[in-house]
């Protein structure tokens, strides 16, 4: 297609608008590379000075981010994620008119630290299931998680996650229907080059660490959990109830 001024809407403007209806058609899909510059430029008519007008307008409005190196990037809009007692990932993301997703990394023994011990009501030394996963919202990694279980009480959970997928069916799976969460933790840290790879992000970029443990309905720990998530995906919404 080409462009011309005649129209009274400068032509940066118009690659702008043309880029924003492709996002909002789908054309252009959350957290997918836009064509580079020149490829933009070829299918405009117009100068690589006029798409980098273009792309810094709509940078500035959170539709797209550039990444040094790496292209630019259509923008996901934030996750609305709330944080209280009952915290599902599955249901948090299908509220928000997404698909959930879970998929195992790694699932190995593990003994209990301190720390853990602590969490856990275990002794130290405890043998432990460690699990890692990623977690996302259609096809966009949200967060990677590292939990920990007794062995002794849930027995080949890697397994059952590895077929499940969720932390809550593998619950339902030992006839844990119900739990809360006990305690939560948040700090913010800058992701690590692993988890750089498994969020789809660059290094240098901010995740979220939440620290929680969650208990049946007895109040016995069930398992503690490490979540990075990426800090430009999700917003949390702190709730009393």
């Amino acid at each position: 297609m080409s462009m011309q001024e005649s129209s009274g809407v400068a032509l940066w403007r118009q690659v702008a608008d043309g880029i924003e209806r492709g996002i909002a058609d789908g054309r252009f899909i959350a957290g997918e590379k836009l064509p580079s510059e020149m490829e933009i430029a070829e299918t405009y008519r117009v100068n690589r000075h006029t798409v980098r007008r273009a792309l810094a307008a709509l940078a500035e409005r959170g539709l797209v981010r550039a990444e040094r190196g790496s292209g630019t990037y259509v923008e996901a809009q934030r996750l609305a994620y709330p944080l209280h007692s009952r915290t599902r990932f599955s249901e948090i993301v299908g509220a928000g008119g997404h698909e959930p997703r879970g998929k195992l990394i790694d699932a190995r023994d593990d003994v209990a630290t301190r720390e853990i011990a602590r969490e856990l009501s275990l002794k130290i030394g405890a043998p432990l299931i460690r699990i890692e996963s990623v977690r996302l919202a259609d096809r966009t990694p949200i967060c990677v998680s590292t939990t920990w279980l007794s062995a002794e009480r849930f027995p080949d959970a890697g397994s059952v996650f590895a077929n499940v997928r969720s932390m809550t069916k593998l619950l339902a799976h030992y006839d844990i229907r119900d739990y809360r969460r006990s305690s939560t933790r948040i700090t913010g840290a800058i992701v690590d080059a692993t988890d750089a790879a498994r969020l789809d992000l660059t290094l240098g970029h901010a995740v979220l660490v939440v620290d929680s443990t969650d208990v049946d309905t007895a109040a016995k720990p069930l398992l503690t959990k490490r979540s990075r998530f990426a800090a430009e995906r999700v917003e949390f919404l702190i709730e009393n109830s």
